[in-house]
């Protein structure tokens, strides 16, 4: 249950930047007086009605939101039970719900006089969202990404190139998302006067998981407007896939008050969840731990060393997940499952067959937990899916799963 004395599950951080025991910050002492800084600036920012009128305005005529709230029609006749709806931020600008967030971020750095952005990414939505608004406002930008990712995401890493954009492909551990969270944080401690960390989840130490989040909340917002619309009521219930968990987060916050709303988020469960850790469900398959500035479940091992995760996606692979999930998980106010890379792929094909839309992989995660609940509830129960990015990224690496050629 929420705390008494906030009475409300959407009331964290609490100043020390903890949901119960999970969040904080455990950063080094060089890197604590950029961390107290940029909490300052966010502080004045989110108050200063100026610089929401300018995210409205990009939101708007840059991004295209509010994105549709979409009924599959003939996913829900396919299953043939819950009406299953789509939040559709995959049609945003950059293809992802990621842009979102960078938007805010940049905005800040633009406030604090920065000049130079850096960013980690896995499936490479984010370093090309950030790569993106850098262009636009003439900032540089350098992105790490892990040397595995950098091949598996190809035409992302294209794309951020002809966005100007350095991609600078990490080599250490296994080359994927945690590897690049690495390299970006050295790089940050390293570049103190000119850099701003451009963190693409809600993880990292306060206040990037608090602030990624209320960037993303967007999403979760247009949601409530949107079903009362369409339904003349809230959903039922909410599904998103997980990696650090921000398109899930901005989902969820602004019906975490809402108990009538089941919420439900998908990790990745890769090859299965068992003792082989060929998988990337902390929550499902971790305990707590203190990776990248926050306490939050991870995979390790029983001397606490960070696992290498597995999964089909880049954007889930990550051995972590943010603390307000971890909190809400112990809380019990959200349910956490996994979903393997092969459900997955099998409800990207049926997404692509019945609605003529290609999901990224990540959301196609959260479909297959939609494919396995919806058939069971009634007619006139409502599920809301984020999509929340499509699949240009993913083509090849599906194609190499499902054995196809489709080199000319």
């Amino acid at each position: 249950m929420p705390d008494d004395r906030m009475n409300s599950y959407r009331s964290g951080p609490d100043d020390r930047g903890r949901f119960g025991i999970f969040g904080g910050r455990f950063v080094s002492e060089t890197l604590m007086p950029l961390i107290l800084d940029l909490e300052r600036h966010y502080e004045i920012a989110k108050t200063d009605p100026t610089f929401w009128a300018e995210m409205d305005h990009l939101w708007t005529h840059y991004v295209g939101r509010p994105s549709p709230l979409y009924l599959a029609e003939r996913i829900t006749a396919h299953l043939g039970g819950a009406k299953v709806y789509m939040k559709r931020d995959e049609l945003n600008h950059t293809g992802a719900h990621k842009i979102n967030n960078v938007l805010g971020q940049i905005i800040l750095a633009r406030r604090m006089g920065k000049t130079r952005i850096i960013a980690e990414t896995g499936a490479g939505q984010h370093g090309v969202a950030t790569a993106t608004v850098c262009a636009k406002f003439g900032l540089r930008c350098v992105v790490y990404m892990g040397a595995t990712d950098v091949e598996r995401q190809a035409p992302n890493v294209f794309r951020m190139k002809l966005l100007g954009a350095e991609v600078v492909p990490v080599t250490s551990g296994r080359g994927t998302l945690k590897d690049a969270m690495n390299d970006a944080l050295r790089d940050w401690v390293t570049n103190v006067r000119d850099t701003f960390y451009c963190i693409g989840t809600v993880a990292g130490p306060h206040p990037y998981p608090a602030m990624v989040r209320d960037f993303q909340a967007i999403i979760g917002k247009e949601t409530r407007v949107q079903m009362q619309a369409a339904e003349g009521r809230l959903p039922d219930t909410l599904v998103a896939a997980i990696g650090g968990g921000s398109n899930a987060m901005g989902l969820f916050h602004p019906f975490l008050d809402d108990p009538g709303v089941r919420i439900i988020g998908v990790e990745a469960g890769g090859h299965g969840v068992d003792d082989r850790m060929e998988h990337c469900a902390s929550l499902s398959g971790g305990r707590p731990g203190v990776l990248h500035g926050n306490r939050t479940y991870l995979l390790q091992d029983a001397d606490g060393q960070i696992l290498e995760g597995h999964s089909i996606s880049a954007g889930l692979d990550y051995p972590g997940i943010g603390p307000e999930h971890a909190w809400l998980h112990d809380v019990g106010r959200a349910e956490y499952v996994s979903v393997t890379d092969a459900e997955a792929l099998e409800a990207f094909q049926l997404c692509c067959r019945l609605e003529g839309i290609i999901p990224a992989l990540e959301p196609s995660h959260a479909l297959a937990h939609v494919m396995k609940v919806a058939p069971g509830l009634p007619r006139d129960h409502l599920i809301v899916m984020n999509m929340c990015g499509r699949g240009d990224k993913d083509i090849f690496t599906v194609a190499r799963h499902l054995d196809v050629d489709i080199r000319v």
